[in-house]
This record gives C-alpha cells, sequence and structure tokens, in this order.
C-alpha cells in the first residue's frame, strides 16, 4: 500500500514538474522568439536604409531604379557623386523681382566664362571674388557673395561616410541571419499619377522567413498569420511598386 502511494506521489511530482515546465516554457518562448526578432530587424532595417539609399542615388542619376543588382553595385562603385555646394542665398527682394536660382546661376556661369577669357586664376575662390567685383550683371542683380559650384567625390564615402569600400558595399544586398538569402527587390519605372506624372518606384523586401526561420516554427507562423489578417507585409520593406510613398518603411 505504502509502495502504491509512494508511486502516485512520485508520478504526480513528475505531472507537476512537467506542467510547470510547459507553463514557463508558454510564456518564454514567444519573449524569447520576440526579443531575438528585435534585435535582428535592427540589423535587416540598417541594410534596407543603405539599400533605399543606394536606389535613390541611383534613380537621381539615372531617372529610374533598378532591379539588377550587378548594375546598382557597379554605380556604387564607379559613378561620382555630384553634388552642388552653395553659399550666399536668394533675398525677398530679388525673388520678387523675378530673380530665380536657375537665373542667378545662369548669371554667374556666364560671368565666369567671359572672366576666363581675359584672365586665369590660379583657384576657384579668385575667379569669384573677381566676378563679384567686376561683371556687371553680377554686381546689377546683387549676385556678390553668391556661389554654386558642382564637384565630384566619391560614391562610396559620399553615402556611406566610409563604412563600406569597394569589396563590401556587396552586403547592403544580403538579409542579415539569412544565410546570404538577397533582399526581393522590385522596380515599377513607368508608374503614373492620376495627373499622368511619371513617378518612378520600387520595393526592397526581407520576408520574416528569411531572417526568422531558424526560431521557434510555431511562433513565426503565428507572426506572419497575423500580419496577414491585418493586410501587412509579413515582413520588413522600404518603397511601394503600387502607389508612392517616398519610399517610406513598414517600420517607420
Amino acid at each position: 500500500m505504502k509502495a502504491r502511494r509512494l508511486i502516485v506521489i512520485c508520478v504526480l511530482a513528475v505531472c507537476a514538474v512537467l506542467m510547470t515546465v510547459f507553463c514557463v516554457k508558454s510564456v518564454t518562448t514567444p519573449i524569447k522568439f520576440e526579443n531575438t526578432r528585435a534585435e535582428r530587424e535592427v540589423a535587416v532595417i540598417k541594410h534596407l536604409v543603405d539599400l533605399r539609399t543606394a536606389e535613390v542615388e541611383f534613380h537621381h542619376q539615372n531617372g529610374r531604379f533598378t532591379a539588377n543588382y550587378d548594375s546598382l553595385l557597379l554605380f556604387l562603385r564607379t559613378a561620382p557623386k555630384k553634388e552642388v555646394l552653395k553659399e550666399g542665398s536668394l533675398t525677398d527682394k530679388q525673388l520678387e523681382a523675378g530673380l530665380t536660382e536657375p537665373k542667378a546661376i545662369k548669371i554667374l556661369d556666364e560671368a565666369k566664362k567671359k572672366a576666363l577669357k581675359k584672365n586665369s586664376f590660379d583657384t576657384p575662390d579668385a575667379l569669384y571674388a573677381y566676378i563679384w567685383e567686376n561683371d556687371a550683371d553680377v554686381i546689377k542683380n546683387g549676385l556678390a557673395g553668391f556661389r554654386r559650384d558642382t564637384i565630384e567625390s566619391n560614391m562610396l564615402q559620399s553615402l556611406y561616410k566610409g563604412e563600406y569600400d569597394e569589396k563590401s558595399i556587396a552586403a547592403i544586398t544580403e538579409i542579415p541571419y539569412s544565410e546570404g538569402k538577397l533582399f526581393e527587390i522590385e522596380v515599377n519605372n513607368d508608374y503614373k499619377t492620376s495627373q499622368g506624372i511619371r513617378v518612378p518606384l520600387f520595393e526592397a523586401r526581407a520576408p520574416f522567413e528569411s531572417y526568422l526561420g531558424d526560431l521557434n516554427k510555431q511562433e513565426l507562423v503565428n507572426l506572419i498569420d497575423r500580419e496577414q489578417k491585418l493586410e501587412h507585409y509579413p515582413g520588413l520593406k522600404v518603397g511601394d511598386i503600387l502607389s508612392p510613398n517616398n519610399n517610406a518603411g513598414n517600420w517607420e
């Protein structure tokens, strides 16, 4: 009798331990999943933002987006970054008189051409100092101190401040924690607004399965199902090929 009672007590004790383990696991598993998801998404978002930066610059220089990673990476490695150095600004009075930024730049360009035909200058500063003081059109329009210069710099350095070099830049196309999977990318360069204005669009995506696939399968299924019911993309993405959204990320 005592032996039976001891067996029952042992069985109940084991069941109690198992129930405790199951209860703890049911609580800790979702927490662990969400913590790991949050940690990984920091890295995924960083790559998506860097990829967006590259696509926006490609569009700026070419008038379109590209879904070809070879073309995008070649552009980043070889194309110069054109930037405008600005000094001075137009006053309200000048703007009211009809002087615009393009008109002011045209006046300066003409003045520089005339000056260079007459003289040689050691530096751009010397050239500007000369036309500010001597060119009649520049003086007449009050453009002394107004300067606009287009310069070319290294693309990778300008966009990413030395974070990437020609070899490591390929990392922006890869989804972190995905064992080398690439971001899914699509472009729609022929999208037109209701007013008939052409607005090229792009979209880069990282589905949950790509960077969370090695975690708890049930939690992953629950996450995907939850996002789909809300009609959200089940993952992280920037841009939208169906509607302009200023290339925003779905986490922003």
